[in-house]
C-alpha cells in the first residue's frame, strides 16, 4: 500500500461513518495533535537508550499503534486540505538539504539560522 491507497482507504472510513462533516482542518490538526501527544507519553521517562529499542519491548504494541493514529490523522489532513504529501516532504528535504549543507553541519544539532525579517 502507498500514501494514495491509504488516503483513499481513510477518507472511505470516514465517509461510511459521516464523519466528514467533523473533520475540518483545525479538528484534524487538533486530533493530530493529540495523538502525537500520546506517542511522545509512551517515550516520555524511557532513557535514550529505551527509546532507541523500544520496539523490542513491551511498550512495542503501544508505539506502532500511536505511530498508526499519526499517520492516519496526517493523511486526513493532507487529503481534506489537497496537500500531496509526498511532494510536500520532497520540497522540505529538499530546502532543508539547501538549509542545511552536509559539509557544513554535518554532526552538528545547530539550528540554522534565518535571514532578520523571515
Amino acid at each position: 500500500m502507498d500514501v494514495d491507497d491509504l488516503r483513499e482507504q481513510v477518507r472511505a472510513f470516514a465517509v461510511q461513518r459521516d464523519w466528514e462533516q467533523f473533520h475540518t482542518p483545525k479538528n484534524l490538526a487538533m486530533a493530530l495533535a493529540g495523538e502525537v501527544g500520546e506517542l511522545l507519553a509512551e517515550l516520555q521517562w524511557l532513557t535514550p537508550e529505551q527509546s532507541s529499542s523500544v520496539m523490542q519491548s513491551d511498550l512495542a504494541g503501544q508505539v506502532r499503534a500511536e505511530l498508526g493514529d499519526v499517520m492516519i490523522y496526517l493523511v486526513r489532513l493532507a487529503d481534506v486540505l489537497g496537500v500531496d504529501l509526498v511532494e510536500a516532504a520532497r520540497d522540505k528535504l529538499a530546502d532543508s538539504g539547501r538549509r542545511y549543507p552536509a559539509d557544513q553541519v554535518r554532526g552538528s544539532a545547530a539550528k540554522a539560522r534565518r535571514p532578520t525579517g523571515s
